[in-house]
């Protein structure tokens, strides 16, 4: 029999032995465990979350359903009256909306719970408003304002969930519609993390804020105004930023900075009407043509962008922000695998390296029709957006100079306006460059005695060992807190990596709106000793 079972151990005390050695193997990975245990708070909010989870789902599609999109004020007013009634149900006091100087700008909607005795404040920042749709690309049976739960990933054709109040949620679910996961997921996550704690007893041992910001997708253009009219009603200790999604192996993540981000629109321009292709091809500037080289001047074949002086400025990581990204698990081959690529951009940098450094994406091109609507034209003209993304250190308005430097040198005359017919005698290439206004990075340092509190308290909710990141590659206005109200920030973002997130076919998983709800409570719950920015 031994021999048999134990594939070489040929007495029954050695099977013992290695039952002795496997029992110790075990025991061992549980005292690992330990070393991550939930806290028992965590542990009551998670029960009263499983009580009321399906009936908060029902409230998030009904919340999901109101169009969000920046450029129709009317539903951004909508939302924010929403949001202002669901924080009324949770007894969240002196609930108001907070309306920059420009008129008829969207407000940020505003609550606040103040602890008898507290000293100290955190801020808890989300935003309510959505990217623009075209529902046409949405998947079969899928509407970004018609929110439905799907069973799993978003595919090709998606089995609907037939959704009631007495269904058992499988974690793997996703919750379809625009601003599934960005960033109404922010907002629902903090709203039932609060009730949650309130309805458990808990009391957090500080004043929490709520801040819900309607014109983040929009580029935040009055949240400046905003911050400096409210200043002191907005003075706190740290500001909580719920965005973004999680890392790719979806363990729960703290980032400690956002890049920046500025965009630019490039139009270069051929003859002032369409010609022929066969009576004036080799001959006739093309713009296509013309715009292709330009923007390939502007990258080399390794990735790196070639504008002079584009990285210079970059501020080197510091040795516990290179350290945190040597410990960050590497979500490289994953992220091939899963998007259908081998070799990235910039060869031989990680995706984490990547977006370390200052970057130059083209975000479109459009010149005459192709598909159905290809025609044999010479077009009139070519234009590229171009997105800009800042690193510490890095300003956005100087990175704009820069590329204007590069496409003059590339031989082009720049204009604000519509060349004149005096200018294309001058100048036989015109660019059009229109710099649109941005906003620089930020970054938190990691060591201070706040960030390691909020690092404490995410792992309080999650046996598994937390992802810590220096930046994340997306962008959020947060310099704006640190330059006006000197405040720091620590971004804890909930969605899963595959959300769709400003695409067709947003959603959010059932266990990333799970985990929200438990990881915003803990960080409710934060000892006030360890706040302290100093």
């Amino acid at each position: 029999m031994g021999s048999t079972v134990l594939s070489g151990f040929v007495t029954y005390t050695d099977k013992f032995s290695k039952m002795k050695k496997v029992v110790f193997v075990i025991l061992f990975a549980i005292s690992l465990l330990t070393l991550h245990a939930q806290s028992p708070d965590i542990l009551k909010v998670r029960a009263y979350r499983e009580q009321h989870e399906n009936s908060w789902v029902k409230q998030y599609l009904s919340f999901l359903s109101m169009p969000n999109i920046p450029s129709v004020p009317a539903d951004i007013r909508l939302n924010a009256e929403r949001i202002m009634e669901m924080m009324k149900e949770r007894s969240i006091q002196n609930i108001q909306l907070l309306y920059p100087v420009t008129k008829d700008a969207a407000p940020a909607v505003y609550g606040e719970v103040l602890v008898p005795g507290a000293k100290q404040t955190i801020i808890f920042y989300a935003h309510y408003d959505g990217q623009p749709v075209d529902s046409t690309k949405w998947a079969k049976g899928l509407h970004p304002f018609k929110p439905v739960i799907i069973r799993g990933a978003v595919k090709e054709q998606n089995e609907i969930v037939n959704f009631s109040e007495t269904i058992t949620l499988d974690p793997e679910w996703r919750i379809t519609g625009r601003g599934s996961s960005d960033d109404k997921a922010g907002v629902m996550a903090m709203l039932l993390a609060y009730e949650s704690i309130r309805a458990n007893g808990l009391s957090p041992a500080f004043n929490i804020k709520f801040f819900f910001e309607g014109e983040e997708e929009a580029g935040s253009p009055h949240l400046n105004e905003i911050l400096e009219k409210y200043k002191s009603q907005l003075a706190s200790d740290l500001w909580v930023i719920c965005d973004g999604p999680v890392h790719q192996s979806g363990k729960k993540t703290v980032i400690f900075g956002a890049r920046g981000d500025a965009g630019m629109e490039v139009t270069v321009y051929g003859s002032k009407r369409p010609l022929h292709s066969g009576h004036y091809g080799n001959w006739a500037p093309n713009p296509a043509l013309l715009l292709s080289k330009l923007l390939a001047s502007m990258k080399g074949d390794d990735g790196k962008v070639l504008v002079k002086g584009f990285y210079d400025k970059a501020k080197p990581l510091t040795d516990a922000e290179k350290k945190a990204i040597a410990a960050v698990p590497p979500p490289d081959e994953q992220m091939k695998e899963e998007l259908g690529f081998m070799e990235e951009e910039i060869k031989g940098k990680s995706l984490l390296e990547s977006i370390m450094l200052p970057s130059l994406n083209i975000n479109g091109m459009q010149s005459a029709g192709t598909g159905k609507l290809a025609s044999n034209i010479i077009p009139t003209i070519a234009v590229a957006n171009l997105d800009l993304r800042m690193v510490p250190g890095t300003d956005y308005a100087e990175q704009q100079q820069l590329v204007e430097a590069h496409i003059r040198k590339q031989g082009f005359y720049i204009t604000r306006d519509e060349p004149t017919d005096a200018q294309r005698k001058q100048y036989p290439k015109i660019a059009k460059v229109i710099s649109k206004k941005g906003y620089n990075a930020q970054r938190t340092p990691l060591d201070l005695p706040v960030a390691q509190q909020v690092i404490k308290a995410v792992q309080s909710t999650t046996r598994e060992q937390v992802v810590l990141m220096p930046t994340m590659g997306g962008s959020l206005p947060l310099f704006l807190f640190e330059q006006i109200l000197s405040a720091k920030t620590v971004t804890v973002p909930i969605a899963n990596h595959d959300n769709n997130q400003h695409a067709e076919n947003e959603n959010l998983r059932i266990k990333n709106f799970r985990d929200g709800i438990e990881t915003m409570a803990a960080l409710m719950l934060i000892s006030p000793s360890h706040l302290k920015v100093e």
